[in-house]
């Protein structure tokens, strides 16, 4: 897999392995950084985030920081490799072990805002709409943030959220990635 633009375009960075996966593809990684346009200085939550692809992409682009949360050892392990083979400094990202549904929480009581978080979570689990409800439910989304949900066609994500409205969604084969918004 290589990061599509920026500061470390082209550079490869790997997979875990020996775990089933459903990295993001180029293509839909490219189209969800065209949406977003400039992030520089963002603050940007990667949840599930696997190799960290997402997450290293907004750095190479120019995001202030990341945090990537997995709560898979080798995926943690996979990032920091990853991280660490492209130079990327430790100020500019963090790393935490959690589950993706319990960390919103975490982040709630610090009073930590997210002007991006990108979901990826695995499919057929109702898992992308669990954790889309803990994010609302939690506010960790700063004013007129985004979230951006990856998610097989068939999982439904409809669900009666309070701080986030429905911006966008763009299908790519079976992947559907649906844009929130943060009301004001």
């Amino acid at each position: 897999m290589r990061i599509i633009g920026g500061e470390y375009k082209s550079r490869s960075i790997a997979m875990p392995r020996g775990i089933e996966m459903r990295p993001t593809q180029d293509k839909v990684r490219e189209a969800i950084f065209n949406i977003l346009g400039d992030i520089s200085g963002k603050k940007v939550l990667e949840l599930c985030a696997g190799s960290g692809a997402f997450g290293i992409e907004a750095i190479s682009r120019g995001a202030g920081s990341v945090i990537f949360v997995d709560n898979n050892f080798r995926c943690v392990q996979t990032i920091k490799s990853n991280l660490r083979s492209l130079g990327i400094l430790d100020s500019r990202y963090s790393i935490k072990r959690a589950d993706a549904l319990k960390f919103p929480a975490k982040v709630s009581q610090a009073q930590e805002k997210y002007d991006i978080i990108f979901l990826d979570p695995p499919y057929y689990r109702d898992m992308a709409k669990k954790c889309l409800i803990n994010i609302d439910s939690y506010d960790i989304v700063a004013p007129a943030g985004l979230v951006l949900v990856e998610h097989f066609k068939k999982d439904a994500l409809g669900a009666r959220l309070e701080r986030l409205v429905f911006v966008d969604e763009r299908r790519y084969g079976n992947t559907v990635i649906t844009i929130l918004r943060r009301t004001l």
